[in-house]
């Protein structure tokens, strides 16, 4: 992958940055949610830009990404979205959308955690 030279990278909320001036950019894991999905460090700021746009989205903005590696990032982000926002769903309310729905948040929950975590360990072997 090569960063696209001085294209603004939209960060989400009216922030942007230099796509060759972002330094690096780390997954926000607790207390993620609206407003808050990424850490972006940008050269020659004191301290980080927090995005509201996830990590793989600024990156396909900076850098030339194949398609079919694009479209499998934006794959696993809309899956670790959806699991932050299932994550967020309580026991009650969960119990009624099964029971009136037929609809297993619990089930797919962990499968989702299961895909997520077959990710991980192939990323960790290449």
């Amino acid at each position: 992958m090569e960063i696209k030279e001085g294209v603004m990278v939209p960060l989400g909320y009216g922030n942007f940055a230099r796509s060759d001036k972002i330094i690096s950019l780390q997954r926000i894991e607790d207390e993620r949610g609206p407003g808050r999905r990424t850490v972006v460090h940008v050269e020659e700021l004191s301290s980080p830009i927090i995005a509201s746009k996830t990590e793989n989205s600024i990156l396909a903005a900076m850098v030339e990404v194949p398609r079919n590696e694009l479209e499998a990032a934006s794959a696993l982000e809309l899956l670790y979205d959806i699991r932050d926002d299932i994550q967020q769903i309580g026991p009650m309310l969960r119990k009624s959308i099964k029971k009136e729905a037929d609809f297993d948040l619990d089930k797919i929950e962990k499968r989702i955690n299961e895909i997520l975590q077959h990710e991980i360990e192939f990323d960790e072997m290449h």
